[in-house]
């Protein structure tokens, strides 16, 4: 059997007694990191073999693994922090399992997308998670076009080093959109920023951020049921200074609205007018 097991983002007591019992259990524990784990399981006094499996050396552990597994072993699988395969190379130990037919279960506990969600204030009722965007600034804008028109409270990862750079990208792709940076989650100083994008620059570049850094940003719905006052006041204003194309570009980057929607209030404004001359 094959146990992925979550673990916690930072405070060693959020583990569940499942899970502790599991890794007790197990004949050996593959792990992404085995400094950052050994630290958890002396913690509990829990010692156990342990075996690298990150995203480097995973198509090489691979089949040890799944021949551990034929050979009627109890492994399990933890990350450095939260739940398996999120974002990390588990996923593809899971794909090989069901393949192999070999059994597998999770044992549930900490995510640090769903911590972040519930820390931020932003609607949890519909959210989508994109993990890590492409680190250069060209791929990560068009990540972020593609997913401009969602219609749900949007989750990243991201590094601390790059979350300044990520932050300006989403507010040119977005517009001032609301959202929030949630990180060092559940330890000694946790901290959650939240409002405008551009207000999350200032802060950060005032105090840059350290440790693990989720962002939360808010969906395309949200926005626009409150701004179609707004939405018809800077068109007014800009067709009457640019092009209709012009006024579109500029407007749906202002409010965050996808340029189909402003463009279609845009022609419904000039055939208004048009109807009253």
């Amino acid at each position: 059997m094959l146990y992925l097991v979550a673990t916690p983002i930072g405070n060693l007591k959020d583990i569940t007694l499942r899970a502790l019992e599991t890794l007790k259990e197990v004949d050996v524990i593959a792990c992404e990191d085995k400094r950052v784990s050994s630290k958890l399981l002396n913690h509990y006094g829990i010692s156990k073999p342990l075996l690298s499996y990150h995203d480097h050396n995973a198509e090489q552990v691979r089949p040890r693994l799944l021949a551990r597994l034929k050979e009627g072993k109890k492994v399990a699988y933890i990350t450095d922090g939260g739940m398996p395969l999120i974002s990390d190379p588990g996923f593809k130990l899971v794909v090989a399992c069901q393949k192999e037919q070999l059994p597998y279960t999770v044992i549930p506990g900490p995510s640090a997308p769903l911590t972040a969600l519930c820390l931020s204030g932003l609607s949890p009722d519909r959210f989508f998670f994109c993990g890590f965007l492409p680190p250069k600034q060209r791929a990560r804008k068009a990540a972020l076009e593609d997913i401009k028109g969602l219609q749900f409270t949007l989750l990243f990862f991201e590094s601390p080093q790059r979350t300044i750079a990520f932050l300006k990208d989403a507010l040119d792709v977005f517009g001032d959109r609301e959202g929030a940076i949630c990180r060092e989650m559940t330890k000694l100083f946790e901290e959650v920023q939240k409002g405008l994008l551009s207000h999350l620059i200032s802060h950060f570049e005032a105090h840059p951020p350290r440790g693990e850094v989720v962002i939360v940003i808010e969906g395309m719905s949200s926005i626009s049921s409150f701004r179609e006052a707004d939405l018809e006041a800077h068109l007014e204003r800009a067709l009457g200074m640019y092009s209709v194309k012009e006024a579109v570009d500029l407007v749906s980057k202002a409010l965050g609205l996808s340029k189909r929607e402003v463009y279609q209030r845009a022609l419904s404004l000039k055939s208004e007018k048009t109807s009253l001359s």
